[in-house]
């Protein structure tokens, strides 16, 4: 991400989805960039009730269509919330995921900004299998899931890094992101089949040897990895954790009392990506804080298929 950042954030209007539209503006006025605030309808739902509503169906959505325009404007002109940035809005008709995702690309975002409590289709989408579709179309860019109500700059953020091109983009962008956060590299590893290892007659103190080797060569790349991106040891607290990393991730969460989780979307090979990939599913799920997902745009997967 430039400085001047293109952001796209989706709101459903509901009071929930509220703090993702503040995170946006929040960010929008520390990095001077371009915010657009898009509401996608999907009418297309009314169309069950044709037999009761009859001629009048048309008339309906035109009403729905211009109250969403009159709320939507209505946000954007709230002095307590766009501090002062002067944002575009869109009302669009569609299925609200292919709509974010094709008006995302359409502007180029540099970040796509959601709400995770929405009334609707987000506060769904974004804890299931219709949230890996819509990464899966839509992260090409970082998407930033707002679960706080945003009352100040990120203070405290947590990195997931598991040492794949996508790691230093993570860190990257969380410093573009949060500039004067204290940043937390967090990378938490479990051995290749280590819970068979005892069973396949691995002696238990060999299994601590090889864990205590690794996490010594894993504490040598996040140095390297921090370097990388251009951190100074005293810019950042690293941790290298032996366990599942979903829990290693909640725990860290609470110890350093995030507001912000950065984590990748792939690894280095096919078992890691499948890991991650549930990995980013539990954070989204079960993390307090707000969480960025990032993913290598070498990975993306053809939007065709």
């Amino acid at each position: 991400m430039t400085p001047a950042t293109a952001l796209l954030v989706a709101t459903d209007l509901s009071a929930p989805a509220r703090h993702a539209v503040e995170r946006a503006y929040l960010l929008a006025a520390a990095t001077g960039g371009d915010l657009c605030i898009l509401h996608a309808m999907e009418l297309d739902a009314i169309d069950s009730l044709r037999e009761m509503l009859g001629d009048d169906l048309m008339q309906v959505k035109a009403a729905l269509n211009s109250d969403a325009r009159k709320r939507l404007e209505q946000l954007i002109g709230d002095a307590a919330i766009n501090r002062g940035v002067a944002a575009r809005s869109r009302v669009t008709v569609g299925n609200p995921l292919a709509t974010i995702a094709a008006e995302a690309d359409a502007l180029d975002a540099d970040l796509l900004v959601l709400g995770a409590r929405g009334e609707s289709f987000l506060r769904h989408a974004l804890l299931g299998s219709t949230a890996a579709r819509l990464l899966r179309k839509s992260l090409r860019r970082p998407v930033l899931v707002v679960k706080l109500a945003p009352h100040e700059a990120y203070r405290s953020v947590l990195i997931a890094v598991d040492f794949s091109p996508v790691s230093l983009s993570a860190i990257r962008i969380a410093r573009q992101l949060a500039p004067d956060a204290d940043l937390v590299l967090l990378h938490a590893f479990e051995l290749p089949y280590e819970g068979k290892l005892a069973l396949a007659g691995v002696e238990e103190e060999v299994i601590r040897r090889l864990v205590a080797t690794e996490s010594g060569v894993r504490r040598h790349r996040l140095r390297e990895l921090a370097a990388t991106a251009g951190l100074a040891p005293i810019d950042y607290s690293g941790r290298i954790l032996h366990g599942d990393p979903a829990q290693q991730i909640a725990a860290l969460e609470q110890e350093y009392n995030c507001d912000l989780i950065v984590v990748g979307k792939h690894g280095e090979h096919i078992a890691e990506e499948l890991l991650l990939g549930s990995v980013t599913k539990h954070v989204l799920a079960e993390s307090q804080c707000d969480v960025l997902v990032i993913c290598d745009p070498r990975d993306a997967p053809d939007e065709s298929s």
